[in-house]
C-alpha cells in the first residue's frame, strides 16, 4: 500500500502463515526491541487476525485488537458469516479475551496510544 512507507532501517519480516510470529523472524526482532505488547490490525479476520491473535496471546504477548482496523472478505456465499458479523464477533470475544499474567483488549483506532509503550521502553532500555 503506498500509504504505508516503510522507515529506512525498518524491518520487513516475511510471513508464511496466519500467525506472523510462526515460522518468521518476528519475534526474535520483537524481542531484541523488548516488545511485548502487539496491536494487531489487517485483513481476513476469520483467518490470519484470529490466528495472530491467539498465537501472540499463547506466546506470552499483551494483545490488542484495533476493532475497527481489520477486515474480510465476504464468503456468505459458502456459508460463512456476512464480513460485519466476522468482524463484529472477533470484536466481542476478543474484548473479553483473558489468562493470568496477559492483558487482551478491543479498542478503536482513536482509543489506541502508543505513547505508554514507547515510554516503558524506553525506561526498559528498547532502541
Amino acid at each position: 500500500m503506498p500509504e504505508l512507507v516503510r522507515a529506512e532501517g525498518e524491518p520487513l519480516v516475511d510471513k508464511g502463515y496466519g500467525d506472523a510470529l510462526e515460522g518468521a523472524d518476528l519475534e526474535r526482532l520483537l524481542a531484541q526491541r523488548g516488545i511485548g505488547h502487539l496491536v494487531v490490525t489487517g485483513a481476513q479476520t476469520d483467518a490470519c487476525i484470529r490466528s495472530m491473535l491467539h498465537g501472540a496471546f499463547t506466546r506470552g504477548y499483551d494483545v490488542t485488537l484495533v476493532t475497527d482496523g481489520h477486515t474480510t472478505s465476504d464468503r456468505s456465499a459458502h456459508g460463512a458469516p456476512s464480513p460485519e458479523q466476522v468482524v463484529a464477533h472477533t470484536n466481542m470475544y476478543w474484548a473479553w479475551h483473558a489468562a493470568p499474567g496477559r492483558t487482551a483488549a478491543a479498542l478503536d483506532a482513536a482509543a489506541v496510544s502508543f505513547a505508554a509503550a514507547i515510554e516503558e521502553g524506553l525506561e526498559a532500555g528498547a532502541p
